[in-house]
């Protein structure tokens, strides 16, 4: 597979801004004529975990109509025409088996995709290329490869990516990475990325352990697609193909395109990575059990400036979340929380205005002056991750997770996986992209796919 080079996103806009500009106000041209009022019509793939929710989410943007849904599992298709038809109140939604029907269909201008990681590749190069704007899941693919491949696809056709990263449309998070960039905790040294850990069954399957034949309802060839041919077995099918490193990249490769997102976020290093990962402790069942994801898991990456970072599930020293540490204290964020190592930094997130770009820090005569003086910097800030898609869409301006983002984003956690499979360090090249010095490592940086499936260079 011949290499393309990739562009960084800096390198990227700016090279589309100079050559076609960011329209402010979108053609009507742009959106599906069949649609309401010009609305952007949507389709849907995917209605397993975290299609509904987007799902749901879409539906209640005015400016936005789903009129397709697509999944090979002929009983959840059923219920995705049916949520969006009930909805509407009509019966304009349809039901398509195959992504590249759905991809053909001219009045569909954006796509919602939320399959499993072993798809992510294809089905995202074939909705660029047929000029559809797309909202996706993380990771953004199973492999390095495959999110270069990604990258430069949506970079070649010019599309607007959101990936579902939605921690950065939240302000804790937000704010704890401006604290950071703004110097606020000093230079920084140390990043905690803290993960879950184990394997939960999502699907509530019990023992369903053994090889049975495929449901009628249920395309079992289509769902493995690219992936290695092997038996159906119900545990390890809807939700929980993520402990399966045939189809997903478990507990680490669903979360990292989270945590890790925010610390990069802070670091500043949406457009970099690490040079080096170093695999310190793992627990992974054998690759032939049915879920053979690593359980517990800790590895140690550094990046520039004497920056290093551990990325930990199931280790009690590491905190669920991103932990920012410099030499002059720590910011933590997680889900719904904010803390920090002094009581200045805690206030800045209760007194800050919210949801205002041009938010201000409510000054305190106890506390250090922290008015726009001290934060300089600020980053991205939208009124709704679903929102902002819709917004960019309509712009052409980036989202507040583009697609080099996501990528950049998910890299440590790959090369994490890497590490631990070949259990050695991993030197890495942030600016090449490739693994230094390591022949074999670096074959774990794509995959075969089986039968006719190819992955587009």
């Amino acid at each position: 597979m011949k290499r393309i080079p990739y562009t960084s996103r800096r390198q990227f806009i700016a090279q589309s801004t100079a050559a076609i500009g960011f329209p402010t106000i979108v053609p009507s041209s742009v959106f599906g004529q069949n649609a309401p009022s010009n609305k952007i019509t949507m389709a849907v793939l995917g209605w397993g975990m975290m299609g509904p929710g987007n799902t749901g989410k879409f539906l209640s943007e005015k400016d936005c109509q789903i009129v397709a849904a697509c999944d090979i599992d002929k009983g959840n298709l059923q219920k995705a025409v049916n949520t969006i038809n009930g909805a509407y109140k009509n019966t304009g939604c349809k039901g398509y088996h195959d992504y590249r029907e759905v991809m053909a269909r001219k009045d569909i201008d954006t796509v919602m995709i939320a399959i499993p990681d072993n798809w992510h590749a294809l089905v995202s190069i074939e909705a660029a290329k047929n000029g559809k704007d797309i909202y996706g899941e993380k990771p953004l693919a199973r492999t390095i490869a495959e999110q270069q491949a990604i990258v430069r696809a949506v970079q070649k056709y010019q599309r607007i990516w959101q990936t579902g990263s939605w921690q950065r449309s939240e302000n804790n998070f937000r704010i704890g990475a401006e604290i950071v960039r703004n110097g606020l905790i000093g230079k920084l040294t140390h990043v905690e990325v803290g993960l879950p850990s184990g394997h939960n069954d999502f699907a509530k399957t019990g023992d369903k352990r053994s090889v049975t034949p495929p449901p009628a309802d249920l395309d079992y060839e289509m769902w493995l697609g690219p992936a290695s041919v092997q038996d159906y077995i119900e545990c390890r099918i809807h939700k929980n193909w993520r402990w399966d490193y045939n189809i997903g990249g478990g507990q680490l490769l669903d979360w990292v395109g989270h945590h890790c997102d925010i610390a990069h976020w802070g670091m500043d290093m949406d457009s970099s990575g690490p040079s080096e990962v170093n695999p310190i402790q793992v627990d992974m069942p054998p690759r032939t059990d049915i879920w053979n994801t690593a359980t517990k898991y800790r590895a140690e990456a550094k990046y520039a400036g004497d920056i290093t970072m551990t990325i930990a599930g199931g280790h009690d020293d590491i905190k669920m979340g991103t932990k920012w540490i410099g030499t002059d204290g720590w910011v933590h964020v997680n889900r719904g929380s904010y803390d920090a190592s002094k009581d200045s930094l805690k206030k800045i997130v209760k007194k800050r205005e919210s949801d205002k770009p041009d938010a201000k820090v409510i000054e305190s005569a106890a506390a250090p002056k922290l008015g726009d003086d001290v934060i300089k910097t600020r980053l991205y800030e939208t009124t709704g991750h679903h929102r902002n898609f819709l917004d960019c869409v309509k712009s052409r301006k980036p989202t507040v997770t583009p697609v080099e983002t996501a990528h950049r984003s998910a890299t440590p956690g790959h090369l994490a996986l890497i590490s631990f499979l070949v259990n050695r360090p991993i030197k890495w090249d942030p600016v090449k992209e490739a693994i230094i010095g390591d022949a074999v490592a670096s074959k774990l940086l794509t995959r075969n796919y089986s039968g006719s499936w190819k992955l587009e260079a």
